[in-house]
């Protein structure tokens, strides 16, 4: 419009998870992928002491999907139905692929006294929701300095670099962050589509102003993307290829069917009669998180 490319403003909603707020920019109504990254978190920042508050999420699961946890301040637990017990600390990145089933809990290590991360999922294209499910860990990822900034990769190709996270389709992400105001341009793939997550601070893009937990979505078509960032900005830059299949996002499932979806609830509230598809998670002491009732009829096959 008037020469200007429109860009799309997300806003979060906040919502209390395991008793830290957490700010959920997508899915929205208005966006709810870009290329198969469907779903963004941004927790805290918060402040606890020792003994008191932090985050404690039971024991729950997931079918179809990446989670995908950035950590920028504090420390958290992880522990899983294949038996992993990690420990995640600022600057390090875990990826869990649920697959055909698994269940995990995250709980704060108390004594850090803070937590500050992003939590995104990543859909597994249908060929490949039925994966079996894994666990990684990546406490090194490449990292360098670029027109004033402080830039990682977090996931795929990026001006020759690589990220050794394991991959499904076509993604990259980057964690940005500017000490000083400065303007970076970066190279953009026209086959992309990118989304822009403000952590901390503010930019502009173009003549659009983004603040803290607002995302801006740019569409595809760009052959490079520009920032202008204020001092203490923080930003995540997403993109993927465009994932043309319908998929649908239950709870903490994500299936290409209301019957997937369906059929792995049931399996885990029958998990005491002895269903074992997610496992259980030994090392949490707590109780099992129950879905609510799914919200469409289910038919029997």
């Amino acid at each position: 419009m008037d020469g200007h490319r429109l860009i799309q403003p997300l806003h979060a909603r906040t919502a209390d998870v395991g008793g830290i707020p957490v700010n959920r920019v997508m899915p929205q109504r208005g966006r709810r992928l870009i290329g198969a990254w469907c779903f963004l978190d941004h927790a805290g920042p918060a402040t606890f002491t020792v003994g008191a508050g932090g985050m404690r999420v039971g024991s729950h699961p997931h079918i179809g999907l990446q989670t995908f946890t950035w950590m920028l301040a504090g420390e958290i637990m992880h522990h899983d139905s294949l038996g992993n017990a990690q420990r995640i600390r600022p600057g390090e990145l875990n990826l869990m692929t649920a697959g055909r089933g698994i269940a995990h809990t995250e709980e704060s290590i108390l004594e850090s006294g803070q937590l500050h991360a992003a939590q995104l999922w990543i859909t597994l294209p249908h060929a490949t929701r039925h994966t079996s499910p894994r666990f990684d860990h990546y406490p090194d990822l490449p990292r360098w300095s670029e027109q004033g900034t402080d830039v990682t990769l977090l996931r795929g190709d990026f001006q020759g670099r690589e990220a050794p996270t394991h991959a499904f389709s076509p993604l990259v992400g980057l964690d940005i962050v500017s000490p000083d105001a400065t303007q970076l341009t970066l190279p953009a793939r026209t086959d992309f589509e990118y989304g822009v997550l403000l952590l901390e601070g503010s930019l502009t893009i173009e003549r659009d102003r983004f603040d803290t937990n607002e995302m801006a979505y740019l569409g595809s078509g760009l052959d490079e993307i520009t920032l202008a960032m204020e001092a203490g900005t923080r930003a995540l830059m997403l993109g993927g290829e465009p994932l043309n299949e319908d998929i649908l996002i239950w709870w903490n499932f994500v299936g290409h069917s209301k019957a997937e979806i369906a059929e792995a609830q049931k399996e885990w509230e029958e998990w005491e009669a002895g269903s074992d598809r997610f496992g259980d998670v030994p090392e949490f002491d707590g109780e099992r998180i129950m879905p609510p009732p799914i919200p469409w009829k289910v038919t029997a096959n």
